[in-house]
């Protein structure tokens, strides 16, 4: 049924109720769908204004700058006739999004002029950095940053000729475009990180594009469901502009191609309040009342909530921005429309340097934004920049962008350690104890630290934190309004997109999800890392937060879920990142998951990964000991190894929770049946201490690497992931050619036993202890007879043994009790 004429909630005056949108001018009276709520009622006496005039010049000289930096390497002001020789050879750079780039950041500043806001904008669509540029150098933030960007003739022949250039801007936003939290690279993930910047950012507002092909995309879709979990009383606010301009880079847009009743509906659905704004022979006066209706909107439903008395279901503004692409450039070329069709979305004319009509029609374009209007030998004219806001509210140089770290105010986490000795049986479960720590966190943090999680917080047991908060969903009456600190949304692109931009503004944040679930993010993850490396590159760039990461459910306990659930591939993916930005921890107890926790979430600028079970497990250190091994990334365990672990005829490596409950068992085993051997026990905490001297800050030095693994013995190491990983790691130390052996997940499994799923895998105690004897009987380096040891009786046994327990499940469902913990005889 079509929606009928809006009318205003008589409790809040300018709510639009579902179903209806809201167009500016001309009114359009079929069937009562739009409302005409008239530019005078927001603009009064301001539309035909000498501001609105100078935004406009101010948004002719950004779509100067933007498609000369496309095109010209000389002549970059267009003083001269233009010349073949002053066109780059290499066209690179996306002009289709720009102009409306341009535009949006104008009214933005309007805006931001009109009423004092704290505002940036996030721009979807990132190959529009051209754009963003132009205005970058306008307002002087650029000069600001980088003083190879000043407004001189030398700073202006520097960003034109400069971009993608070597040495240059690349050809999207990246980290060293100041006002960027969002890489342009992440196509769809625009809107989610706008909302993650606003939360606990109560006076600020995020101004986010969406391109229409980006709002084509999965995470984009979901994205838009993010004001639900968006609590007016702590929180800013994000304006999302959707930009229909109607194509992508070789087709129509999926948005492009709906009609306004189609739009209205559909984002009406969501749950917004829209505005469209097309009035093309009006488009400033159309943008300007529709920014300021969308800023009213905003302070209403904040007041409302601020007060005590919060809108139930508030409905957020938003605007639906429909310009032709490519706006402003070239109209035909060759016979073809260019300009609002896909052709003007990366170079519209790209062999001006070689075809004469292209070359024609490029000065032609060039000149009509009448450059020297708008330049004296480089620095804008003064009414260009006018437009602008004060310095303190210029968006390129808005501190949340860039130097806003909060750092946490953390509990002791040593008050909550499990004493091994005095424990009632010795075993704990890591996520649950850590779930109190971070209760505490919260305790201490009330408006700088989130958890963004999938729905999997109680399922992976830290449901403690409950007890100092609650979640965040203001679409629940049992959770709206109570400032919760937990967000658990079923879309894990969406808990990536906040917990970045909550990060990027200053704050820290934690992502628990199931193991096989977090490589849903890979992408994200690696693109934010490609910002952050540069971010540390740009040295006007501070510190930030880390992304922390706990890993939990993991592919050893996903017997019962199956297959589809065993996952490790999340490491592989941050192993290939860049060293010094990327850290793995594996805790293999509580006491040293809680170490860990504690110094990921003081840390700076990494991507953590901590990897943890939530079963029960052994405590194996106290607290002085755990702090100690986290220190030292890796550790001899002496009581758990024969001969307190010296000189050794085999090393057993542990790497994970249950690959080390095995390593453990397996000693333990072994010093049963073999008490002659010498057998040493070494926990990995720290993955990437693996690593070649030099190739990661933590890596072991070849001298320290051998102090724990022997120079020349058998090492058989059980990891918790695929094996290639360490393979991977300690491809470099020659020192370990042909003595080091790696098990671990191997892509076997299925709905079976834990222990199974440990001996389809081969990580089991008793192949273990096989390997184990089998590698000391190849190395030569040790006397078995004259130890009474027999390795094929031994080695017999163990595999009579595995297929006792094969029968075993099959016959009772179970593992035997006595493999669910380690032999008793163990130190």
């Amino acid at each position: 049924m079509a929606p009928v004429a809006a009318n205003p909630d008589e409790d809040h005056p300018g709510m639009v109720p579902p179903g209806h949108f809201i167009k500016v001018s001309p009114p359009l009276n079929t069937e009562g769908l739009l409302v005409d709520l008239k530019l005078d009622d927001y603009l009064g006496d301001n539309k035909n204004t000498k501001e609105f005039a100078n935004m406009v010049k101010a948004r002719r000289a950004a779509n100067f700058l933007a498609a000369a930096m496309i095109f010209l390497k000389d002549n970059v002001d267009m003083k001269e006739p233009l010349a073949k020789d002053h066109i780059k050879d290499r066209l690179l750079g996306h002009w289709g999004t720009c102009p409306a780039i341009t535009f949006i950041y104008s009214h933005c500043n309007y805006l931001i002029r009109k009423h004092d806001v704290d505002m940036f904008l996030v721009t979807g669509p990132g190959h529009g950095a051209p754009a963003v540029l132009g205005n970058l150098y306008l307002e002087g933030t650029l000069s600001k940053f980088d003083n190879r960007y000043s407004w001189s003739k030398d700073g202006l022949r520097e960003l034109i000729r400069g971009f993608s250039w070597p040495g240059g801007f690349p050809s999207h936003v990246n980290a060293e475009v100041p006002g960027a939290i969002h890489e342009g690279g992440e196509l769809g993930y625009a809107l989610s990180v706008s909302f993650g910047a606003v939360m606990d950012n109560p006076d600020l507002i995020v101004t986010c594009i969406v391109g229409d092909g980006e709002a084509e995309t999965g995470p984009t879709s979901t994205a838009w469901h993010s004001y639900k979990y968006l609590d007016p009383r702590e929180s800013g606010a994000v304006i999302p502009i959707l930009n229909a301009n109607g194509y992508k880079i070789a087709e129509p847009t999926v948005f492009g191609s709906m009609s306004d009743e189609e739009l209205a509906a559909l984002f009406s659905g969501y749950g917004y309040q829209v505005r469209i704004v097309e009035q093309m022979d009006n488009i400033d006066a159309d943008m300007a009342a529709s920014m300021e209706w969308a800023y009213t909107m905003i302070r209403r439903i904040q007041q409302a909530a601020r007060c005590g008395s919060p809108i139930t279901k508030p409905r957020w503004p938003m605007l639906i921005l429909r310009t032709p692409k490519g706006w402003t450039g070239p109209s035909e070329i060759h016979g073809h429309q260019v300009e609002g069709t896909w052709r003007s979305h990366q170079v519209p004319l790209p062999n001006a340097k070689s075809d004469d009509e292209e070359f024609t029609a490029l000065e032609k374009w060039l000149k009509s934004y009448n450059a020297d209007e708008l330049f004296e030998d480089g620095t804008p004219a003064a009414d260009v920049r006018d437009s602008f806001p004060k310095a303190s509210r210029l968006m390129g140089s808005n501190p949340k962008t860039y130097a806003a770290y909060q750092p946490l105010d953390l509990p002791d986490f040593k008050d909550l350690c499990v004493d091994p000795a005095t424990n009632q049986d010795g075993w704990q479960s890591c996520m649950k104890l850590c779930g109190k720590y971070l209760a505490k966190v919260i305790d201490k943090n009330q408006t700088t630290f989130r958890i963004f999680s999938p729905d999997e917080l109680d399922s992976n047991k830290l449901s403690a934190v409950f007890d100092s908060t609650t979640r965040n969903f203001q679409w629940d009456p049992f959770c709206s309004d109570k400032g919760g600190r937990v967000i658990e949304v079923l879309s894990e692109h969406q808990c990536q997109g906040w917990m970045q931009g909550y990060t990027l503004t200053g704050r820290v944040a934690l992502f628990p999800s199931y193991e096989s679930f977090l490589p849903i993010i890979t992408t994200m993850v690696i693109q934010y890392s490609k910002f952050q490396k540069v971010a540390r590159e740009t040295s006007w760039r501070k510190d930030i937060g880390s992304l922390n990461y706990v890993e939990s459910s993991t592919l050893w306990r996903q017997e019962h879920n199956g297959y589809s659930h065993q996952n490790p591939s999340f490491i592989d993916a941050l192993v290939n990142l860049k060293t010094n930005m990327i850290r793995i921890y594996l805790p293999a107890d509580a006491n040293i998951l809680l170490s860990t926790m504690s110094h990921c979430l003081a840390s700076k600028n990494y991507v953590n990964l901590i990897i943890s079970s939530k079963q029960p497990m052994p405590v194996y250190l106290n607290m002085d000991e755990a702090i100690r091994h986290c220190r030292a990334g890796a550790s001899i365990w002496r009581k758990y190894s024969t001969y307190e672990g010296n000189d050794p005829d085999v090393v057993l490596i542990g790497c994970g929770n249950e690959t080390t409950f095995e390593v453990v068992a397996a000693a333990a085993m072994l010093k049963i049946d073999c008490p002659g051997l010498r057998v040493r026990v070494v926990n990995v905490t720290d993955l990437m201490i693996l690593s070649a001297t030099g190739r990661h800050p933590h890596a072991l030095s070849e001298e320290a690497f051998e102090a724990l693994f022997t120079k020349d013995r058998p090492i058989i190491f059980n990891f918790h992931g695929y094996p290639g990983v360490v393979r991977g790691l300690i491809f470099d130390r020659i020192s370990l050619a042909g003595r080091f052996k790696v098990n671990g997940y191997d892509e076997e499994g299925t709905t079976t036993t834990p222990f199974k799923m440990l001996t389809f895998n081969k990580c089991d105690r008793f192949n273990l202890a096989i390997d184990a004897l089998l590698a000391i009987q190849r190395a030569g380096h040790t006397d078995l007879a004259s130890r009474n040891i027999d390795v094929h009786v031994q080695v017999s046994d163990y595999q009579s043994r595995l297929r006792k327990h094969d029968k075993y499940i099959l016959e009772f469902g179970e593992d035997p009790k006595d493999l669910k913990d380690i032999p008793t005889s163990v130190a």
